[in-house]
């Protein structure tokens, strides 16, 4: 009895130490998101400043076409580095992309896209505090969904597109949804 005693506490540091082990496989920059297979949240954003009065994001124009919804901020530092990148996506006319521009002064999201270049089909404002990101379950800005053609959501991506993450994640998705 006295010797179940000793090899408790090496069984309890045994399983602890599986749990860390565990742990030391997985990716900290893929969160999971309750929203994958659901659909897109409801939504009615207004457009950004001089794109037009038909030019906002609500939930009906994501549906019969796959696309990404991209959320953003002029005053998110990695939407800078990935904007360069989301104008090639546009221009090689694969996937309609449409932005969300989240807890931004609406002004400031415009003459952002007129420096950086405009990639979205259709933008709609995410005033702070955000209800409608945090309906996507957003973490931080950029985040990126792909949309299937019924509207339900089927990838969450997290931090910057870039051209590995296009052309290893992304796009083979978005292929296969096509199908």
């Amino acid at each position: 009895m006295r010797r179940l005693l000793y090899l408790l506490p090496v069984a309890v540091f045994g399983i602890i130490a599986l749990f860390f082990l565990r742990g030391l496989t997985l990716n900290p920059r893929e969160i999971p998101s309750v929203l994958i297979n659901r659909p897109v949240p409801e939504m009615n954003l207004a457009p950004l400043p001089g794109r037009g009065e038909n030019t906002g994001l609500a939930t009906a124009d994501l549906k019969g076409r796959v696309s990404l919804v991209n959320i953003y901020g002029s005053w998110c530092i990695a939407c800078v580095q990935e904007h360069p990148y989301l104008v090639q996506i546009k221009k090689q006319g694969i996937v309609p992309i449409h932005g969300i521009d989240w807890r931004d002064d609406p002004v400031e999201g415009a003459k952002w896209l007129q420096k950086h270049g405009d990639p979205y089909d259709r933008v709609g404002i995410d005033p702070a505090p955000g209800r409608t990101a945090v309906d996507f379950g957003v973490t931080g800005a950029p985040e990126t969904f792909i949309v299937d053609k019924a509207g339900l959501i089927r990838y969450k991506h997290i931090g910057p597109v870039t051209p590995e993450t296009w052309d290893k994640v992304l796009l083979p998705i978005i292929k296969e949804l096509n199908k």
